[in-house]
């Protein structure tokens, strides 16, 4: 059978061209896709720098609550009118003098306003009662707070002749009259009740409302 292996070898080939299409027809297995990045990556990578770079305050009043700042200008102005009555205070038995301005002189009322105000809490007045009178804030008899200015009448009640400050209860203390020292007295008493003209609040300590 001399055409016995010829035919044996053609097929073969013609088996293997049949295999090779087939084979090369399947798609090749995809490679897996990428995982894509987490959304919060990015982010947290560009915060890093602003957060290595970040300065806490050095302030501690900066690490202060709303509310607590809020209070605070009310606290500092009753440090200032606990100094302002301190002093006044202190000062009770220098005498009265006219035109005083300091202890080791004496003091005449406004004298005596005016060197409080000055060396409690570096506020510096006018230099007479009724000038003190004009320059703070109206306050009612109702409202007067330590520290306020209360300013009488002792001469007619055309203008303001005399000035005290006011520490509590109605009570205030003031340089009085020639004869007499720094005393504390209660605009409830008749003599200031009928002369009494009305409270003011320098400036250096009032508040709005």
């Amino acid at each position: 059978m001399p055409f016995y292996r010829p035919i044996v070898t053609a097929a073969l080939f013609a088996a293997l061209f049949a295999i090779v299409p087939a084979h090369a027809a399947e798609p090749a297995t995809p490679a897996p896709a990428p995982v894509a990045a987490p959304l919060l990556a990015l982010p947290l990578a560009n915060l890093a720098p602003a957060v290595a770079n970040a300065v806490l305050p050095v302030d501690p009043s900066a690490l202060l609550t709303a509310r607590e700042k809020a209070s605070a200008p009310a606290n500092e102005v009753a440090d200032l009118r606990q100094e302002l009555v301190a002093l006044a205070m202190k000062l009770r038995d220098v005498r009265y003098v006219r035109g005083g301005r300091s202890p080791s002189t004496g003091f005449d009322c406004s004298g005596f306003v005016r060197y409080v105000f000055a060396h409690a809490i570096g506020l510096r007045l006018p230099a007479n009662s009724a000038r003190q009178f004009l320059a703070g804030i109206k306050v009612r008899r109702d409202d007067m707070q330590p520290g306020d200015l209360v300013f009488f009448h002792t001469r007619g009640k055309k203008r303001i002749s005399h000035v005290g400050i006011y520490l509590d209860n109605g009570r205030f203390i003031h340089s009085p009259s020639a004869g007499k020292s720094v005393e504390v007295s209660s605009l409830d008493e008749a003599y200031w009740a009928k002369r009494f003209a009305g409270a003011r609040r320098p400036e250096g300590i009032a508040q709005n409302g």
